[in-house]
């Protein structure tokens, strides 16, 4: 019997010792692709204007050394820290709006704020859908949702990250009507998501929506409920959405991927940045 039983626990010492070799290897294996935009300069006439201001090292002895009252012969080279002032939106660069950027209240509840977003909501399965053949004029309906996934053989599971390409990427840095050259989900595509129990999405277009100027264009011919379905719509259910992703064509396939895209904690605000990144 105690051989017996000698011989079952080094059998299981084995296995033990195995799965962690293989845990290993998979983390060696593992795979980052970042699907964030960079935060860079901008022009003074950018809609969303980034103003970066850099101090040097030289700089960071003159005002920030004297702060804890040292010289430069008080320091190696004559050097300090270099730092940056940064004057920017919450929705510049690659960013994740929270529920408050929609509206005040969300499923009748006060709307969360970035700092407010569960974490659960910022990591979970992707998947990619591919809509870069679309005019910016036509949003996505419901059908065209359904044979995308249908052509790259998935079911929607509830918590899954849904990205949609739209091309917009190839013309972040190109193209200064970046933000009016891609398509975006109809309001109809959002509540079809919604009712899949997708609370989370992103895309690489300036917005969710279609071209803000066509909506506004839509907007005065009388046409209300145009106007930025996608983000009035999401006070239905409390939902998040990033904008502005990048390297979306970068993914090697449409899902078997997790998705990270944590916001900074901005108290209070509608919207907070994030450093987006596919795990393979």
């Amino acid at each position: 019997m105690a051989t017996r039983a000698k011989t079952k626990q080094a059998k299981q010492t084995k296995r033990t010792r195995e799965t962690r070799r293989t845990r290993e290897t998979r983390k060696a294996a593992r795979r980052f692709i970042d699907l964030s935009q960079p935060i860079s300069q901008t022009p003074p006439e950018s809609m969303l204007k980034v103003d970066i201001q850099y101090f040097s090292h030289e700089d960071g002895t003159r005002i920030h050394g004297a702060f804890f009252g040292l010289t430069p012969d008080d320091l190696p080279d004559g050097k300090f820290a270099a730092v940056e002032n940064v004057t920017l939106t919450t929705h510049s660069g690659t960013h994740l709006d929270a529920p408050w950027h929609f509206g005040p209240t969300a499923e009748g509840r006060p709307a969360k704020t970035a700092d407010q977003l569960p974490l659960g909501w910022c990591y979970g399965a992707g998947v990619l859908l591919d809509f870069s053949h679309k005019k910016p004029t036509a949003p996505i309906t419901v059908v065209e949702l359904m044979k995308e996934l249908e052509r790259i053989g998935y079911d929607l599971k509830p918590g899954n990250i849904v990205l949609i390409r739209t091309g917009a990427e190839d013309h972040y840095f190109s193209d200064p009507n970046f933000c009016e050259v891609a398509t975006g989900l109809s309001g109809d595509a959002l509540m079809w998501l919604f009712n899949k129990g997708i609370r989370t999405m992103g895309t690489d277009s300036f917005t969710l929506d279609i071209s803000i100027q066509i909506m506004c264009q839509k907007l005065k011919a009388g046409d209300r409920a145009a106007y930025f379905p996608v983000h009035c719509g999401s006070v239905v259910k409390e939902s998040c959405h990033a904008e502005k992703l990048f390297n979306l064509k970068k993914l090697p396939r449409p899902y078997g991927f997790k998705v990270a895209m944590f916001p900074i904690k901005l108290e209070n605000c509608s919207a907070g940045w994030t450093r987006a990144v596919a795990i393979l």
